[in-house]
Formats: structure tokens, sequence, C-alpha cells
């Protein structure tokens, strides 16, 4: 037998087996595990969202009081020349 066989006969002795039990209430528990991933990853996503807000705003108003895109003033006075 090639290994390939070896594993389909494995399965196939699994599957022949008595299936285990499975609990009734599986798919309810199921269910509302799911909607309470959901309604995390909404809140996560909103969070997320509102903290990317709160950035963008207060890098608006930290860039219109500093206006970094400004050339800073120079400490002394360019010589004056031409006169």
């Amino acid at each position: 037998m090639t290994r390939h066989e070896d594993k389909e006969a494995a399965v196939r002795r699994l599957l022949d087996t008595p299936h285990p039990p499975v609990p009734r209430d599986l798919a309810a528990r199921a269910a509302a595990r799911g909607a309470r991933r959901l309604r995390r990853a909404r809140g996560v996503r909103r969070a997320l969202w509102v903290l990317g807000v709160i950035a963008a705003l207060a890098f608006l108003v930290w860039a219109s009081a500093v206006h970094p895109w400004e050339a800073p003033p120079a400490g002394t006075t360019p010589p004056l020349e031409g006169w």
C-alpha cells in the first residue's frame, strides 16, 4: 500500500465508527459566540475610527497654529547690496 492509501484507509476506519454525541445547544452557543465576536470587532473598529479622527483634528489644529510649512524667521537681516 502507498502512503495515500494508508491515509485513506485510516480515514475510512474513523468514519465507520459511531459518531460522538453533539450537545443540543451547540448551534445556539456558536451563534451567541459569533454575535459577541462581531459586536467586539465592531466596537474596536469604531474606536479606531474615533481615534483616527481625533488624531487628524489634533494635527489640523497644531498645523494651523504652528504653520510648519513656512520658513523660520532669520536670526539676522541679510546684507544690503546694490546701494
